[in-house]
């Protein structure tokens, strides 16, 4: 076989073997799931006859899924998702009534029953950031689950452990903080964005600030002191941009 035969054969092979162009799809607003077996189809519009492959389950009220891995396997079925918010993270939620505030009033009377409730999964020191990892639901006996524990494990990543927490133990909010991005003295640039223009300046801070929380920042060059809202270690945002990044810092940090 000639070089050009044998090239020709090779091309042949790798088309054959190479699937059909993926089909784009977007992200399910809200991505829901009803029997611990989350599907492509759950979490896109538009999988077609991939919807019915199992891409990852959930063992609780809420599964925190990453984005990457799922584009990945949705790019291994043939779909494409471009991911145009840059998103890190995907939450996917029970889709029955039956959330575990509910169980846990239910079965509280009841000797020896149990509930689900978000523990940690590894133990945690003073100031550690939760990541999607750090959390999973676990099985307790009902009179150990705390009241009014997050009843999802997305409102507690990205937070910041107020004291050292043991594996095993119930997630409760009041251990929890959001963690500290600014310091006194820190250097910070602090930028205003609207309508798609973004102006940055730098100053310096005059108290230390937690994610999403207000900061005055001293700009060096006029002396002038800038309201703004923490978004990062050593980044602030003010302006229109501010409110959003306090209302909800994790997400407005995240999209930056």
């Amino acid at each position: 076989m000639g070089a050009s035969a044998a090239l020709a054969a090779l091309i042949i092979a790798v088309v054959a073997a190479t699937p059909a162009l993926s089909s784009p799809v977007s992200l399910s607003a809200s991505p829901v799931d009803d029997d611990g077996f989350i599907t492509l189809g759950e979490l896109f519009d538009g999988a077609g006859s991939a919807s019915s492959v199992v891409v990852a389950r959930r063992s609780g009220p809420t599964a925190v899924l990453d984005a990457a891995q799922i584009q990945a396997a949705a790019a291994r079925s043939g779909l494409y998702w471009s991911n145009p918010n840059g998103l890190r993270r995907i939450v996917v939620r029970q889709g029955s009534a039956s959330p575990a505030l509910t169980q846990t009033s239910a079965a509280a009377g009841r000797p020896g029953a149990t509930v689900e409730v978000l523990t940690y999964a590894r133990s945690l020191a003073s100031g550690d950031v939760v990541q999607p990892e750090d959390v999973v639901w676990s099985q307790v006996q009902a009179h150990q689950a705390p009241a009014g524990a997050p009843q999802d494990a997305e409102s507690v990543i990205g937070l910041s452990a107020r004291r050292a927490m043991r594996a095993g133990t119930p997630v409760q909010s009041r251990d929890l903080t959001s963690p500290q991005v600014i310091a006194r003295g820190d250097m910070v640039q602090v930028a205003f964005i609207s309508g798609g223009v973004s102006l940055t300046v730098t100053g310096r801070a005059t108290r230390n600030a937690a994610l999403g929380e207000a900061v005055v920042v001293t700009n060096i060059e006029s002396g002038r002191a800038i309201d703004a809202v923490a978004v990062g270690p050593g980044q602030a945002v003010t302006g229109p941009a501010a409110q959003a990044a306090r209302a909800n810092p994790q997400q407005f940090a995240a999209l930056r």
